[in-house]
């Protein structure tokens, strides 16, 4: 449904390294970029978010209900994400970890950005690292 997203940033070389570091561990690269904006997506591929840079009188960072919810593609990523996103400017949100109340097998970690944005890594789907070990 959704073509891409873009969120308004203060610093974008701030965001730049927040984003280029937290995004790589779910396979998320920089597709694009100028003195304006970003965008990133996968590699060879066309923009899913893009940051514009945005004067701090006209930045509005959405409220309650809303989040970015990006796709990982195992656990092990979400928590590379997670650290990612801690050590480059971003504050904790939800520590990696099982979210029964939004399925049995729904792993994911919340995060803001340094502007304030709400971001999420998740996979939906059972631990493979639990089920393929040999007797």
């Amino acid at each position: 449904m959704l073509h891409h997203l873009s969120l308004g940033v203060l610093d974008l070389d701030r965001a730049a390294a927040f984003y280029d570091a937290a995004l790589a561990p779910l396979g998320y690269v920089r597709v694009w970029g100028d003195d304006e904006a970003l965008g990133y997506g996968y590699e060879g591929g066309g923009d899913k978010l893009a940051l514009k840079l945005t004067p701090a009188a006209t930045l509005v960072i959405p409220g309650e209900g809303f989040h970015l919810a990006l796709t990982a593609g195992t656990r092990e990523q979400v928590g590379q994400f997670h650290q990612a996103a801690l050590l480059h400017g971003g504050r904790c949100n939800g520590a990696p970890g099982l979210r029964p109340d939004y399925g049995d097998d729904y792993y994911a970690a919340f995060v803001f950005d340094p502007d304030g944005h709400r971001l999420e890594a998740v996979v939906n789907a059972p631990d493979a690292s639990c089920c393929n070990k040999r007797d």
